[in-house]
């Protein structure tokens, strides 16, 4: 079977990308920008929360090695998905939960994950993660890209990505490369 595509925000893109690099199945992970309204984005306009782009990460990954639903469950364990618009002192519409579908068997995955975590009452607060169509995916500048394996002493990578990182490895640790 072809590779699919997914597209997930969950807070800094640093965090997301690193974790799902690391799972069987996903050939790359790669930091970028969607769901705005502006071309050609910038960090520091993304940032400012001049174009309403989220931070994204782009998937692609082999459904038979591992299915989307197994992605949106490592997403919804690495971020808080009851965070309207944040992660932590992430503060923007730049940093909000999203899942950005590319089909309808997608959107409808997505959506049956939302009502099962709702329903569950797992977090406490109702999901407010964004189920939008998949727009244009600008990747992001390169020194992002596997940001946390270049630069793993940088505080925020300590304090922020590294305890993702060891939360899904942990968690997952049976589908890691």
């Amino acid at each position: 079977m072809a590779h699919e595509i997914a597209t997930l925000a969950g807070g800094c893109f640093w965090c997301i990308e690193t974790v799902f690099n690391r799972l069987q199945g996903v050939e790359s992970a790669v930091s970028g920008y969607m769901g705005g309204h502006t071309e050609t984005p910038s960090y520091e306009a993304v940032c400012n929360g001049d174009t309403g782009h989220a931070e994204v990460v782009q998937i692609t990954f082999d459904p038979d090695v591992i299915s989307y639903r197994d992605l949106l469950d490592v997403f919804f364990t690495i971020h808080d998905p009851t965070q309207l618009n944040r992660q932590g002192n992430d503060v923007g519409t730049q940093y909000r939960s999203a899942i950005f579908w590319h089909t309808p068997a997608q959107k409808a995955e997505a959506e049956a994950a939302i009502a099962a975590l709702d329903a569950s009452k797992q977090y406490g607060s109702p999901v407010v993660t964004e189920v939008a169509e998949a727009t244009t995916f600008y990747p992001a500048e390169t020194y992002h890209q596997r940001y946390y394996e270049a630069n793993p002493r940088q505080p925020y990578c300590q304090y922020v990505v590294a305890p993702k990182v060891a939360k899904a490895e942990q968690k997952f640790a049976d589908r890691l490369k």
